[in-house]
């Protein structure tokens, strides 16, 4: 039974009295018990086609032709009244940001409750609904959870609240808006396998948006590939992968990490030869622990690093990776001056820097520079680019007015945007200049080490490639070291020389990563491999092997 079917969509967006195309003529058909991938790059379209099945544009959006019917209901031109009762109990939204999508303010099982009696569920009925729905997202301890608030929760968790919520209307059809972009390859995974599991045992079909043609391959019977507004090819993964011939979609498997050797990570760096003299680090924790006291527990501590040893060699690039609360953020931070050690030594080129003032730390700050997860956040919204990049010399007073402007239009050069963005705002920008102004930022008082939180963790792929590749090249051409943190095993393998592997905010192996990815010692580091995305390809690329 088809239960959404979509025939010649086109829907925009109103800008100056114009309506804007966003998508033209789409086709697109889920049946009950399905999964469909809907696969694109920011600006595609796929986000706009599914908040049309469910009546959920902004105010600014138009649908100018076209029909969308949900269950055999035409709702192009529906009443909102009934685009609304359709909403939650025909087709259920999981949003992408479980921050967003869950009011803060509220506990999370007051916000489950309200979607339960939103189906006319009355009384004690509601609670027990709560609770089973919750169990049924897969919130481990639902009885404890109902009564926390979003931000005790980690981000898993928070996504499983949100497809409690979209389950709570028992609905046909699931629509997951990159249900996992911003979660950890074994969280990501635990996650898919859920939704993938309540498909096949309860016929909910399930519509995936994504930027990850590994996640949509691994996990969908079908794969629509969206670009530029329109639908350019549809077809089984192993259609898509392995017999593609549209240029498009071959691009996006070539810029995903996890697909790009057919499923096989391959790390970009050979480990060097053993011997040879060893290049003093440029950066160093030695022995580094981190206590915190947990709140609401008298007298307990909670130890978030312990005994970590790490090294940066100049001009290479070093990856800490690990799950969620793994210690890698706070170790992080502690290499950066942010956060003191309990214990342990901190050291910059050879001087120790351990719990030395801001003032005294101070003159090597402009030396190791930071950048953060997301682009769209580390970009103050009322300077221009230029006023961004030169805030660093600005900051520790490097040059005068002509010299900074000279450094800016510089600074764009060697990140690859033109020197006409100098005088946009960062609303101008995309998610990928962004993070290239950022960048750029990061660069310019000259330093010698760059620390990197999740740099391209918010991109989609091919934005990261762009991105993965100008560090590379920046690191190449100026020699720099990088502390890379991660918690994508795909693109840790395309960056880094070597890579430390955080559990519970201990390392549980370090080396170079070509040596730990191909023959990992710890059930750890196997863990996280075997979560990557591509399983499919890696499946499908054994069974021609063997054909």
């Amino acid at each position: 039974m088809t239960l959404v079917e979509i025939t010649g969509l086109t829907a925009g967006y109103l800008r100056d009295g114009k309506v804007v195309p966003a998508i033209t003529d789409v086709d697109l058909r889920v049946r009950a018990g399905e999964i469909v991938a809907l696969v694109g790059e920011s600006g595609s379209g796929k986000s706009t086609t599914a908040h049309a099945i469910i009546g959920l544009l902004p105010e600014s959006g138009r649908v100018t032709g076209g029909s969308i019917r949900v269950g055999g209901t035409e709702i192009v031109g529906a009443p909102e009244k009934l685009v609304r009762s359709l909403r939650g109990s025909r087709v259920g939204l999981i949003p992408q940001d479980p921050m967003v999508g869950l009011n803060p303010t509220q506990r999370i099982g007051a916000q489950v409750a309200e979607a339960v009696r939103l189906r006319g569920v009355r009384g004690p009925d509601v609670a027990r609904e709560t609770l089973d729905i919750l169990r049924a997202a897969g919130l481990d301890d639902p009885e404890h959870r109902v009564h926390r608030y979003p931000h005790e929760l980690s981000g898993g968790q928070r996504q499983r609240v949100l497809i409690a919520i979209a389950l709570a209307g028992k609905p046909d059809l699931l629509i997951a808006d990159e249900p996992t972009s911003a979660l950890d390859v074994t969280v990501q995974a635990r996650i898919l396998d859920h939704l993938e599991s309540l498909v096949r045992e309860t016929g909910t079909a399930l519509l995936i948006i994504t930027h990850d043609l590994a996640v949509a391959a691994d996990r969908a019977d079908r794969v629509v590939v969206m670009r530029q507004g329109r639908v350019v090819e549809s077809g089984t993964p192993t259609e898509i992968l392995a017999d593609s011939d549209n240029a498009y979609t071959r691009r996006l498997i070539a810029a995903a990490p996890a697909l790009a050797h057919g499923g096989v990570l391959r790390p970009r760096f050979e480990p060097p030869p053993d011997a040879g003299e060893e290049v003093r680090p440029i950066l160093e924790l030695d022995c580094v622990t981190k206590e915190f006291r947990s709140r609401g527990r008298r007298g307990e501590r909670v130890t978030a690093v312990d005994r970590v040893s790490l090294r940066v060699a100049p001009g290479r690039t070093h990856a800490v990776v690990g799950e969620s609360g793994s210690g890698k953020t706070t170790a992080l931070r502690i290499a950066m001056g942010l956060t003191p050690p309990t214990s342990g030594t901190v050291r910059f080129d050879g001087t120790d820097i351990t719990g030395l003032s801001w003032r005294r730390v101070r003159p090597l700050r402009r030396r190791f520079q930071l950048v953060h997860q997301n682009p769209f956040a580390a970009l103050d919204p009322r300077f221009t680019v230029r006023e961004s990049v030169i805030e660093p010399l600005v900051s520790f007073g490097i040059g005068d007015r002509a010299e900074r402007r000279a450094r800016a239009a510089e600074l764009l050069d060697q990140v690859a945007l033109p020197r006409t963005f100098l005088d946009r705002l960062p609303a101008e920008l995309s998610g990928g200049q962004r993070q290239r102004v950022a960048i750029a930022r990061a660069l310019a008082p000259r330093p010698e080490v760059v620390l990197l939180d999740e740099p391209v963790s918010a991109l989609d792929v091919s934005v990261q490639d762009q991105i993965l590749d100008l560090l590379t090249d920046l690191q190449q051409r100026l020699g720099l070291a990088y502390l890379f943190v991660s918690h994508d095993l795909a693109v840790v393998a395309r960056i880094a020389h070597s890579v430390s592997v955080f559990e519970h905010g201990r390392i549980v192996e370090s080396g170079a990563t070509a040596t730990i990815f191909r023959a990992p010692a710890a059930d750890h580091t196997r863990r996280l491999l075997a979560a990557v995305p591509g399983r499919r390809t890696r499946a499908h690329r054994t069974e021609r092997a063997l054909t």
